[in-house]
């Protein structure tokens, strides 16, 4: 059982739920996690994100208390309790919270990592899975998290990858950036941390992201960015070949995340980073 008392003394509990006596302003659309909780459980990208957040942090943090931060329905934590890692959910937006309840996760925070007010250099790992995309002042944030990792304490960062690929769905979902491996790991470097691990995942996605989101918010043409519909269709998992190749793909990105080995292309950036 986690004791949250051993890393804030600012934390309220009510029906199941931590908050925070504070409630700051975050770039999330507040339909966000209702429309992912939709989606999430018959979701290719999710769970494939989920394979690869499980197999890092099983390699290089495989058995200490890890905080997922922005951690929204509490996909990746309940994942990571249901494998025996423990795990708190920090999450701002009280949907997330509830649905994150309605999952079963018994370690819940409603709040910004900073409204929490953890004790400073008391968290042994965190997870930043899409979320530092959101931060406006993503150095400042990252140097935030340096601040309350203990030493030698892990991060791990999944953000959305190359600049070119911005679309519409960016701005929809409040990102202020794409990134490259080198730029997340340069910010991450003058944070304080020093790079265990570094890849990029979703590597046949880049080509369907630019046809399909990036080309047609440049011409004018992908209007409808929002609409639920449009999301279920293009995380649904197809039957058939298309489905035995996917799947033949993921595992060999999950094999090369085992082995220490990267990915020169993907859709997303996978980031394993040391505080020093």
């Amino acid at each position: 059982m986690i004791n949250i008392s051993d890393y804030s003394d600012s934390l309220i509990q009510k029906e199941g739920i931590w908050h925070a006596k504070t409630n700051s302003q975050i770039s999330y659309p507040e339909e966000g996690n209702s429309v992912c909780y939709q989606i999430e459980e018959h979701s290719f990208w999710f769970k494939h994100r989920n394979k690869c957040i499980l197999t890092a942090v099983k390699k290089y943090h495989p058995k200490d208390v890890f905080f997922d931060i922005g951690g929204g329905n509490g996909f990746v934590a309940k994942n990571l309790e249901a494998n025996q890692i423990p795990t708190v959910l920090i999450e701002p937006g009280f949907t997330g919270c509830k649905n994150a309840n309605k999952r079963g996760l018994q370690h819940i925070v409603c709040s910004t990592l900073e409204d929490a007010k953890f004790y400073k250099e008391s968290l042994p790992a965190v997870g930043l899975f899409d979320v530092v995309e959101h931060i406006e002042k993503d150095q400042e944030f990252l140097q935030l998290i340096h601040s309350y990792l203990k030493p030698n304490g892990k991060v791990f960062i999944t953000v959305p990858a190359f600049q070119f690929l911005w679309s519409n769905e960016d701005a929809d979902a409040g990102h202020y950036r794409r990134y490259s491996i080198a730029q997340m790991a340069q910010k991450l470097q003058k944070a304080g941390f020093k790079i265990n691990y570094a890849t990029y995942i979703f590597s046949i996605l880049p080509l369907a992201v630019f046809l399909f989101r990036s080309l047609p918010s440049r011409l004018g043409l992908n209007k409808n960015s929002n609409d639920i519909s449009k999301h279920k269709n293009e995380h649904q998992e197809k039957p058939g070949m298309l489905s035995a190749l996917l799947n033949r793909i993921w595992n060999y990105e999950i094999n090369q995340i085992l082995a220490g080995k990267s990915l020169p292309l993907g859709g997303s950036c996978f980031i394993v980073a040391e505080k020093i």
